[in-house]
């Protein structure tokens, strides 16, 4: 841990070491290291002709520290690396959040590497004060902040504007993981359900189940606005083949479509942000929660298993837990406690479909008929 260290980690010239690629060099070694060296790199630096200043000194011998007696926290260490007046801050005052430096994509990584530059000018013409950063002034910190967020939100030449172009990109490569999850999770489906017997179509069982359907979503309340919301009736006609009907709804439990409509939230919900969430949106955000891995070892095992098998949230859990079809770990209660809880929001609307009768046993439409509808909710976008 030496200058020509700190210079090969920054990539620059001893001449033109920021406190921010000091600091970075620093945290990049075991701090009783950095302690160690921190006196030489000091003097250095000075024999180069950038000695920084007495209070990054100070904090990084304060901060390095505290990390090696262990009182520091990440935000202690976050903190301080930011008040080296270049360093991007983790959160923003508009909760913008930079992904972690190993996880950041093209457009991330320029970004970060644009407001790095921008704020060395800034620190250059005066307007950021690295050494009141260093010493917890209030004032310069708040001036700090105030930059970022206009940089953050403020076009740049090609229009782009840099807080919107990092959030995208994240956002695609969500959906580019999901899409690749929800593939994976198919081609599996397919393959288990390829050996086994096609169940025989219950058509009496179908019917009746479609017309006691049609009933439900007719229902302003739950389970009809829940459902709706998961097949994506917005107020359209209901599709009049009663099997199509039933599989899209089917379908959109596993992968709901669209949320409950507006009209079932009001201001004060809004507003109160210590409220709990209606039961409605709780079981939404339950089988959103749920993951492809889940649904497939799920059906997978009730297809090979059959009508009159209990369907029982605590049993599926245990299905889950002890499936070979997916590589999912569940040593601990607490694993098993969240699965039933989150297919506590699945066999009920189940059983309004027919799926499951009033004891929570599959029934043959729903042995006949869940393997379909996954195999629908994962093929939309095949």
């Amino acid at each position: 841990m030496d200058l020509d260290f700190v210079c090969v980690h920054a990539g620059r010239a001893a001449a033109e070491l920021t406190r921010r690629d000091v600091a970075r060099a620093l945290l990049a070694v075991p701090s009783g290291m950095a302690l160690v060296a921190l006196p030489d790199l000091r003097r250095a630096l000075m024999a180069a002709g950038n000695p920084l200043s007495l209070p990054f000194w100070e904090s990084a011998k304060a901060t390095l520290g505290a990390i090696e007696s262990g009182s520091a926290t990440v935000g202690d260490v976050q903190r301080w690396l930011e008040s080296t007046g270049t360093e991007p801050l983790l959160l923003t005052r508009s909760f913008f959040v930079w992904p972690e430096e190993d996880e950041r994509g093209p457009i991330a990584e320029e970004m970060f590497r644009r407001l790095v530059a921008y704020l060395e000018e800034r620190v250059a013409a005066g307007e950021v004060d690295p050494d009141a950063l260093a010493l917890g002034d209030e004032s310069a910190r708040e001036t700090y902040e105030d930059l970022q967020e206009r940089w953050l939100n403020s076009p740049l030449p090609d229009g782009r504007v840099p807080g919107i172009a990092v959030s995208d990109e994240q956002d695609q490569e969500l959906f580019a993981a999901w899409d690749e999850e929800e593939a994976f999770a198919l081609s599996e489906l397919r393959r288990i359900l390829s050996e086994l017997p096609e169940p025989e179509r219950p058509a009496a069982d179908l019917r009746a189940a479609s017309a006691r359907l049609r009933e439900v979503l007719a229902d302003p309340g739950y389970p009809g606005n829940v459902l709706r919301a998961c097949a994506g009736f917005e107020g359209e006609p209901l599709p009049a083949d009663d099997e199509e009907l039933w599989l899209t709804v089917t379908a959109g439990i596993a992968g709901p479509i669209s949320d409950l409509p507006e009209d079932d939230d009001t201001p004060e919900g809004f507003s109160n942000l210590d409220g709990e969430l209606s039961h409605e949106d709780s079981v939404l955000a339950a089988l959103c929660a749920i993951h492809h891995a889940d649904w497939l070892a799920v059906v997978a095992e009730l297809a090979r298993r059959g009508p009159g098998v209990l369907a029982s949230p605590e049993r599926i859990a245990r299905f889950i837990a002890e499936s070979d079809d997916i590589d999912v770990q569940m040593d601990e209660p607490e694993d098993l406690e969240a699965a039933e809880t989150l297919f506590g929001s699945v066999t009920p609307l189940w059983a309004c479909l027919g799926i499951v009768d009033k004891t929570e046993v599959l029934t043959p439409l729903g042995h006949w008929g869940l393997p379909k509808a996954l195999e629908r909710a994962w093929s939309s976008t095949d």
